[in-house]
């Protein structure tokens, strides 16, 4: 009794194991399972060509082929098309604009003779002066002499030869910085000026102050640089692949929100001829008014500049799948026929892409289903069953073994044949 009891104990515990083994070593040769040595053998190959020397990434999801389906699988789908189509491409170039000074508005004020700035009126830099006013004052000894020499030329004025010293003497006056207002009460009084004001040529905003009160100047010496800001400059900056889209000319659309001035427009007035390398963009300059002031160089905004129009075959944007390393489309070559054609993009807008190479004006490509189509493409190329029950390719095969092209249904005569036979075995 008790070895029978031991031995089937023993059975109990060795026939389940014994199938446990059998199952997966049928399975193993069925679907070649991870652990399998032929799997494990084609994996190795695999990894180490990835690795050698020499290999380039490719895009193992570009492998496509062209799919044909029914009028009912297409509509399952959702497959709709669009015409590639030559129409006018308008677009534009986006930039980083920036207000900045208009250099042809910027005077320097320099003294007309050699002496001492005993007085300086405007201290400070970004302080508003208006034209004509007074900046500062200047003791010239070149100055003081000459003013004598006018006011003894003054007191012969009846005599034939003291009328050309003095017309000269006036002259020279002027040449050394003397207003007219200066000489008149230089006239008057019949006494020198001991400083002669230096006053502001034009109505501006102080850029640079060169000098301090009480250091000698010279006519080389500069006091100040004044700024008219009534006008500025926006110097937009642009990709270097898109230079050659923008002309002289061109309209702008320029947005500077934390001025706020609502969006403007201006024209292009100039294209700088060099490249900004560390940013490795072309610069364009617009010449705008500031009215009210709003604008302040140094602010930053955007510039939307209208490229030169041209034509260009031209699909939706929704047509075009775009893995990264390819791009492509399906192109409708039969009544349900598609084939996928690799293309190269172009400029891009809201609604439309460019095509350059790959497309034909007039061909039909899938606008709508586009992503279903190319999943169930890939499957075609891979020898997998499709979306649509069919196997790979047009021939059904695959390592030239004939592939069923679709599985017997539970209650069709082949499954109730194929589960008779396996009942019998």
């Amino acid at each position: 009794m008790k070895t029978y009891s031991r031995r089937a104990l023993i059975a109990s515990a060795v026939i389940p194991v014994g199938l446990l083994v059998g199952i997966l070593a049928i399975q193993a040769q069925r679907e070649k399972w991870p652990f399998a040595p032929t799997h494990s053998v084609g994996n190795s190959d695999l990894d180490s060509k990835s690795h050698a020397p020499g290999s380039q990434a490719t895009d193992r999801s570009a492998v496509r082929t062209t799919v044909e389906l029914t009028g009912k699988q297409a509509e399952m789908l959702g497959i709709k098309f669009e015409t590639a189509e030559v129409r006018q491409f308008d677009e534009t170039v986006s930039g980083v604009a920036a207000a900045v000074i208009d250099e042809s508005r910027i005077v320097e004020v320099h003294p007309r003779v050699s002496g001492w700035l005993e007085q300086l009126y405007v201290r400070t830099t970004g302080q508003t002066v208006r034209a004509g006013q007074a900046l500062g004052a200047v003791f010239s000894q070149e100055l003081y002499a000459s003013q004598l020499e006018y006011l003894a030329a003054l007191r012969r004025k009846n005599t034939a030869p003291a009328s050309v010293v003095l017309a000269a003497g006036k002259t020279r006056l002027r040449v050394l910085g003397m207003s007219e207002g200066e000489i008149r009460r230089l006239e008057n009084t019949g006494r020198p000026n001991r400083l002669v004001t230096i006053t502001a040529p034009k109505s501006g905003f102080v850029l640079d102050r060169g000098v301090t009160q009480g250091i000698s100047v010279d006519p080389s010496t500069n006091i100040l640089s004044i700024a008219d800001a009534g006008q500025l400059w926006v110097i937009a900056e642009i990709a270097e692949a898109d230079a050659g889209r923008v002309r002289l000319g061109s309209t702008a659309s320029l947005s500077f929100p934390l001025s706020g001035r609502p969006p403007f427009i201006a024209r292009v007035d100039f294209i700088y001829p060099t490249l900004t390398e560390r940013t490795r963009s072309i610069r364009v300059r617009m010449s705008v008014p500031n009215i009210g002031g709003a604008l302040r160089p140094g602010m930053y905004g955007t510039a939307q500049i209208s490229a030169a129009p041209r034509e260009a075959i031209t699909v939706g944007r929704d047509a075009v799948i775009d893995t990264g390393l390819s791009q492509h489309v399906f192109v409708r070559t039969g009544a349900n026929r598609f084939e996928p054609r690799q293309v190269k993009l172009g400029a891009k807008t809201a609604d439309c892409v460019e095509i350059l190479q790959g497309l034909a004006a007039g061909e039909q490509v899938v606008s709508a289903g586009v992503f279903l189509l190319d999943s169930e493409s890939r499957l075609w190329a891979s020898g997998a069953t499709g979306h649509g029950g069919h196997g790979g390719g047009a021939s059904g095969e695959k390592d030239g073994k004939a592939m069923p092209s679709e599985a017997p249904r539970e209650g069709s005569p082949g499954a109730s044949a194929g589960a008779h036979s396996g009942h019998q075995r």
